[in-house]
């Protein structure tokens, strides 16, 4: 039996996912896992909730410390979790 068309999973998993409408949830996910991976052990055992809605970010936190350290590099963190999204997913993150 011949193969007629090979194609890497690759594609075949970016066609699905476009196919489906989930480069969204996909992006909100890996903002949320680069949240932790990008911002270290101690903000992520700091951090109380993560949600993001209409292009913000919304952070809450168990230290006010580490608020006012965060607020301070907020614009460097959006960058940062948007190249680790893969799109521009966050505008603005309000940490509470």
């Amino acid at each position: 039996m011949e193969r007629k068309s090979e194609q890497k999973i690759g594609s075949l998993l970016d066609q699905f996912i476009r196919a489906n409408r989930l480069e969204k949830g996909l992006a909100e996910y890996r903002v949320k896992k680069a949240w932790n991976e990008l911002l270290g052990v101690s903000v992520s055992k700091a951090t109380q909730s993560l949600y993001i809605q209409n292009k913000i970010l919304f952070v809450k936190l168990y230290s006010s410390v580490l608020r006012n350290e965060l607020s301070m590099i907020k614009s460097d963190i959006i960058i940062r979790l948007n190249e680790s999204a893969g799109s521009d997913i966050i505008e603005d993150i309000i940490i509470k």
